[in-house]
């Protein structure tokens, strides 16, 4: 009896192990190109220079091995120590690059073998489908994980029907009578068993379907003018302020008025970029939304002119503002300060929009939950204000205890949850 028990043990213990491999969806090591995109890609290409230099090539450039750590590290301190620096910022000032202090090391190697490994996309004819290229790139393995669940659940049930047929066997060698087993559907024990899964399965998806109402991840309402931020934002290289001034500002990012647009589009009335191809498959007839703006803006193309305001209500006759579909929205009690993120928190658009560079239609990119807005916040490192390199934000110069412990290498940073980003309060009326 006891070595059937062992040999059932180890078996359970191998499933279990399977199911832990199986499951397992962890990725140890960086990734060179997500972390170019979220923190370098506003400023530089890996193979041109943009705001600031082509970065594919660095290491040929650079003085010596550890320069790059440092230069990322502190930019400001480099320039003022570093001839080298001082090179790099005679020739792109008065722009300064940004410090990002909390890049490791091993980051940083990720970043810069991504740029140097890093080779131009075959041009393809732009298409509106964003959420498909989107799921393409990250697949769900929930089906997977699924099937391969049942597969294992019914392995450990046919381990158990051959674990009974072992006993039975070993007491009819042995001569005991225990009897006639109890079929597994009459089995108490299977049947709590199966209730009790039931219950949990039936329990999982109530609380999910709860938690999920009101989120609208991957929102994609369609716009009375098909405006495409990777045509604008992305090959024309409009900054985010251009059209959203307030984001850095104010409490709102703000939706631009007709005439911002017509900054451009006076001069600008033909499309002449490659192809829009919606997710049906048509391609989009670009020239035609152009006249849709000009349409809501009173504009008459042909006379270069704003239409005539004969009933001297103050707008062009026929000019009306444009109905966009609001996409990110949060509850009420919520408070959101964009200029606290944007301006103090230095925070870039694409932490909470994704690459809205490439998007042609936008779409809602995270869920905006609470238990995402606080795992930033514990994430977040504070960037203080140093009193002798004159860097960093004086906004938090009244934090003077954490300048003190930061200064005695007590403390190497800071997020925002030390400073009171978790409290119920600052973010709930």
């Amino acid at each position: 009896m006891s070595l059937y028990r062992i040999f059932i043990n180890k078996a359970l213990t191998g499933l279990l192990l399977v199911v832990l491999l199986a499951t397992s969806n962890i990725s140890f090591a960086a990734d060179g190109e997500a972390l170019f995109k979220a923190n370098c890609s506003n400023c530089h290409k890996p193979d041109a220079d943009y705001t600031g230099p082509a970065l594919k090539g660095w290491a040929d450039r650079e003085p010596n091995k550890e320069w790059i750590y440092k230069w990322v590290a502190n930019p400001a301190q480099m320039i003022a120590t570093d001839a080298y620096a001082k090179q790099l910022f005679e020739k792109w000032k008065p722009t300064v690059m940004t410090a990002f202090a909390n890049l490791k090391k091993d980051e940083v190697d990720a970043i810069m073998k991504y740029v140097d490994d890093y080779t131009p996309p075959v041009a393809t004819a732009q298409t509106g489908g964003a959420g498909a290229a989107a799921g393409a790139e990250s697949e769900d393995n929930s089906m997977l994980f699924g099937i391969l669940t049942l597969i294992l659940a019914l392995v450990a049930f046919i381990l158990l029907q051959v674990n009974s047929n072992l006993r039975k066997l070993t007491d009819d060698k042995e001569g005991v009578n225990r009897g006639e087993p109890v079929p597994f559907y009459r089995n108490k024990t299977y049947l709590m068993l199966g209730v009790l899964v039931l219950f949990m399965i039936g329990g999982y998806n109530t609380v999910s379907s709860a938690i999920e109402l009101g989120r609208m991840k991957d929102y994609q309402p369609e716009q009375p003018i098909y405006y495409s931020h990777k045509v604008h934002a992305g090959t024309n290289q409009i900054s985010c302020l251009y059209c959203h001034g307030s984001a850095q500002d104010g409490k709102h990012s703000g939706i631009p008025s007709v005439n911002v647009c017509m900054n451009c589009h006076m001069a600008i009335k033909e499309y002449k970029g490659d192809p829009i191809v919606l997710e049906d498959g048509k391609t989009l007839d670009a020239n035609a939304e152009i006249q849709k703006l000009y349409s809501y803006a009173g504009w008459n193309p042909d006379t270069k002119q704003y239409n005539p305001d004969n009933n001297k209500d103050g707008v062009p006759d026929g000019a009306s503002a444009i109905p966009w579909v609001k996409i990110h929205n949060l509850p009420d009690h919520v408070y959101f300060n964009h200029s606290q993120h944007v301006k103090v928190g230095k925070q870039q658009c694409q932490t909470c929009h994704g690459n809205i560079q490439e998007m042609p239609e936008v779409k809602q990119f995270s869920d905006l939950s609470m238990g995402w807005c606080i795992n930033c916040h514990r994430e977040s490192k504070v960037d203080f204000y140093n009193k002798e390199t004159k860097e960093g934000n004086k906004f938090y110069s009244i934090y003077e205890k954490f300048h003190t412990d930061i200064k005695n290498k007590k403390l190497d940073s800071v997020t925002v949850e030390k400073i009171g980003g978790t409290e119920c309060q600052k973010c709930h009326y």
